[in-house]
């Protein structure tokens, strides 16, 4: 593996201008050492010829005093500039890297695990800017105080001395290359594994109480352990090649230093060097020092910098697999006619079609109901008609246009989406119902969390509507996250509304409770409403049942009653598993029939999913209940 510098170089030069700053502040501090020890020269040998007096004393003492302030103010400016270019190169970096993850679609992150993407922000990011600020530091510092010193030896001591000395430092650039191939090569890899390493960490502790639930401490705690120990010797692998080139270095100076004191000694012996020279060669000598080691460490900076810039530019290269048209048309203001003809959809070629032959129509004001068990492809239409995957062309029509051929932007502008998967920001409630990018007014967030009947909740919390949350919302039950999510969707005010199972968590009673209060907003809206439970949706225009990715059944609620086909089925099932426990609760005015209960333990376990709120069933009926995340649905895929 060859080390490619131009992406590097490109970085630093975007801010050429502050380097070259940084870089002749560092030449005054580095020339000023190099006048002090000649300063000094001079003093000494007008010391041994008995030609200084007090006054040379305190001529030879201000100068070097001097030279010293201007080395303190130098050092100052080129770390301002360096050091400072090297944080903007970092903040470029990261944001860029970030906008371009914000474009890939979830195929990219289901692909992906989140603690090797975490992996690049927290480890190969910082390596860059190591090696932007220490290493473009140290390589411009060994430059100039290499050249400084070898020409101050060569015109000011002895030429033939010089070149003595400095013969050794020939076999420099043969090891330099031997050991940074290599290390370049084991640092690739233990960045690789301290993705893989990330990646354990944030899955166990996301699913912790799975673990916890399973009494799997133990045996998580050995598998961490393993994927430790592979990183700490990889990591071991690299840090042999990268303190070889430190005794390599000593021996390299060492050699240099006993030519200098053999060879210089002699000169002085013979008369043909002054003392002053001598202690001044010697000064210079060891001085060349520091640039050998820090060429060592800029090799360090530059091969992790490389290796991690190589890392990152695979993650830029791929491409967003869902973005606008050339020639996308805007839509800024969307009516809310939706149209589906004839999808088909499958996740990857080879795998079954999810949706096979969909055909589907609502327009402005009409809500349609989506049924269908887990599995059935409810979530994926869902997520089709968003587009957070892509349709086949023409399959799927917003107010007449193909969605492809509309700004990605007025597509998800259009369409308010609450997922089954209630997910909610480390942030204050108030901030996660008005996460709309328009500004959100708290009267329009108190009237969303009122239809999504949890205001009350809220304001039983001693911060209320500035209550903190945990990671994905853990502060709340599961229906209570479902409820706010739900918030947040009608705070949009898109002229779609798309409820993917999204009030799994809570009774039919609060279920009932919640789409009444909804009535008047879906009136003017375009509904589609996803459900397992029959009586979510029996007041939609109109109702297709969902089965192996195909409708096999459609119509209003009482024409498939009649019909007596699936939906009639679940519809009995589900009312009688209700009578059945006892409980049936009341329909909203529409009706005065007891609404069912979920048809699947899976389903009954959702409802569960959604304890410590009101009206949220708070018996666990099953034991993927009690280890469920969230409380909701599976993923339908």
């Amino acid at each position: 593996m060859t080390t490619d510098l131009r992406p590097l170089l490109r970085l630093i030069g975007r801010h050429k201008r502050r380097y070259l700053a940084g870089a002749l502040m560092l030449a005054v501090a580095d020339l000023g050492q190099l006048v002090a020890i000649d300063v000094i020269k001079r003093f000494i040998d007008a010391l041994e010829a008995g030609r200084a007096d007090a006054a040379d004393v305190r001529m030879y003492a201000g100068i070097v005093a001097g030279t010293g302030v201007a080395v303190l103010f130098a050092r100052f400016g080129w770390r301002q500039m360096i050091f400072g270019s090297s944080r903007m190169i970092e903040r470029d970096v990261r944001q860029t890297l970030y906008d371009h993850l914000q474009t890939l679609s979830p195929r990219f992150f289901l692909d992906r695990k989140v603690g090797d993407l975490m992996a690049y922000a927290t480890n190969d990011i910082p390596s860059v800017q190591q090696a932007a600020a220490g290493g473009m530091m140290q390589f411009l510092d060994a430059v100039i105080l290499l050249v400084g010193s070898a020409v101050a030896m060569v015109v000011t001591i002895d030429a033939r001395l010089s070149l003595i000395a400095l013969a050794p430092l020939l076999l420099l650039n043969p090891a330099t290359y031997w050991l940074g191939k290599r290390m370049h090569a084991s640092y690739t890899k233990v960045q690789a594994q301290f993705g893989a390493l990330s990646d354990r960490v944030q899955e166990n502790f996301a699913g912790i109480r799975v673990v916890k639930g399973f009494g799997r401490e133990a045996h998580q705690s050995k598998a961490f352990a393993v994927v430790n120990r592979r990183y700490q010797a990889l990591f071991g692998q690299m840090l042999r090649y990268d303190v070889g080139f430190d005794p390599v270095i000593g021996v390299l100076v060492g050699m240099s230093a006993a030519l200098g004191l053999v060879y210089g000694g002699r000169l002085v012996i013979d008369g043909r060097l002054s003392l002053g020279g001598y202690m001044a060669f010697n000064s210079y000598l060891w001085m060349l020092a520091w640039p050998m080691m820090a060429l060592g460490m800029v090799m360090n900076h530059v091969q992790r910098a490389t290796a991690s810039l190589a890392r990152i530019d695979t993650l830029m290269a791929v491409p967003p697999d869902i973005q606008d048209a050339p020639d996308a048309l805007p839509l800024p203001r969307a009516r809310g006619d939706v149209v589906v003809r004839d999808l088909t959809f499958r996740y990857a070629p080879g795998l079954p079609a999810a949706l096979d032959g969909i055909d589907l129509a609502v327009a402005h004001g009409g809500t349609l109901g989506i049924l269908g068990r887990t599995g059935s492809g409810k979530s994926t239409l869902a997520n089709v008609l968003v587009r957070a995957f892509d349709p086949p062309p023409g399959t799927v029509l917003l107010d007449g246009h193909d969605v492809r051929d509309v700004r990605l932007a007025d597509v998800r502008g259009a369409v308010a989406y609450v997922p089954q998967d209630a997910f909610l920001f480390s942030r204050s409630i108030r901030d996660n119902i008005a996460f709309d990018p328009h500004d959100v007014s708290d009267e329009a967030v108190f009237a969303a969390a009122r239809i999504a009947d949890v205001h009350d909740d809220i304001l039983g919390f001693s911060d209320g509507y500035d209550t903190l949350l945990g990671e994905r919302g853990i502060t709340l039950s599961g229906g209570q996250r479902q409820r706010v999510c739900l918030a947040r969707a009608l705070v949009r005010e898109s002229p779609i509304l798309v409820l993917d199972d999204c009030l799994s968590a809570v009774d039919t009673a609060t279920e009932a409770r919640i789409l009444g209060a909804l009535r008047p907003t879906i009136a003017e809206r375009t509904a589609i409403i996803i459900s397992h439970r029959v009586s979510a949706l029996r007041d939609a225009d109109e109702i297709v049942v969902l089965d192996g990715g195909r409708i096999v059944e459609r119509g209003t609620h009482d024409s498939l009653m009649s019909a007596g086909g699936e939906y009639a089925r679940l519809w009995r099932k589900q009312q009688m598993e209700e009578d059945l426990q006892g409980d049936a609760p009341p329909l909203p005015p529409t009706g005065n029939r007891p609404q069912p209960p979920p048809d699947s333990p899976a389903d009954v376990a959702a409802q569960a999913g959604g304890r410590g709120g009101p009206g949220e069933t708070p018996q666990i009926e099953t034991l993927t209940d009690l280890f469920a995340g969230d409380g909701t649905e599976a993923d339908d895929g």
